[in-house]
């Protein structure tokens, strides 16, 4: 037999080689995503967490999940210095075990834009925040030439029932447990009022400014149910952060 490997183990050699070849792409690539210096922009990084001025990305909706999965990993990302989130974080407030906040924020502002004093979970401050810089502004600037000065909501937390046209459904609402938030309209920069109940109709620039809203907040928020939905909703959004995603 001429000098050499044994023919029989030539696949075996290769598959050696290419595992250790394998191994030195993985730490490399660890590496890359891993170090402060990494060159990999933060809002395309797996392993960096959500931050909101980041650009969306196809990672943004995972990276909102894992923020939303704990008031712990909530609160870190609401309180970092580029978050641009006013007000100011509580103890959790339990009344009962099926009304409570975890993660409690006294909300008054996000972005550029003021909210009246809102008490709310972190979960429900987060993706309005998400929600105001990556489609509120946007749509403001697009349809109407000016921003969002205020967003105007009666309410988060609220220990009650579920209300539905045929009354009370026996069911707590999330708005006991702080998983949810009404939002009935927005001052813009320029002082226009925008409100569901009177500029929802139509197909003026303040109708289709809350058709916009509407339509981006069914990917902020797990439900979004509006004035499409029934009459109980008729002069508000009704934005939640559990659920299967209905988009009315």
């Amino acid at each position: 037999m001429p000098n050499g490997l044994n023919p029989k183990r030539r696949p075996a050699v290769r598959w050696a080689a290419f595992l250790v070849l394998l191994g030195g792409i993985g730490y490399i690539a660890y590496q890359a995503l891993t170090l402060p210096q990494s060159p990999i922009p933060t809002a395309w990084n797996p392993v960096e967490p959500l931050r909101i001025t980041d650009p969306v990305t196809p990672l943004t909706q995972w990276k909102l999940s894992n923020a939303v999965a704990s008031p712990e990993a909530c609160l870190t990302v609401l309180g970092s210095q580029d978050a641009d989130v006013r007000g100011r974080f509580r103890e959790d407030r339990v009344d009962s075990d099926k009304c409570f906040i975890r993660g409690r924020v006294d909300l008054t502002g996000i972005g550029a834009a003021d909210i009246r004093k809102l008490e709310t979970s972190c979960t429900i401050a987060l993706r309005v925040a998400m929600w105001e810089r990556h489609a509120l502004q946007p749509a403001a600037q697009q349809l109407l030439g000016t921003s969002v000065a205020e967003i105007r909501q009666i309410g988060s937390y609220n220990c009650r029932e579920i209300r539905t046209t045929n009354g009370a459904t026996g069911r707590m609402s999330t708005h006991a447990t702080t998983d949810a938030i009404d939002v009935t309209g927005f001052v813009m920069a320029d002082g226009a009022k925008i409100d569901l109940l009177a500029d929802w109709d139509g197909n003026d620039p303040k109708a289709q400014f809350l058709k916009s809203a509407r339509n981006s907040a069914c990917e902020w928020f797990r439900v979004t149910l509006g004035p499409d939905y029934n009459r109980l909703h008729a002069d508000h959004f009704h934005l939640q952060n559990t659920g299967w995603g209905l988009c009315r």
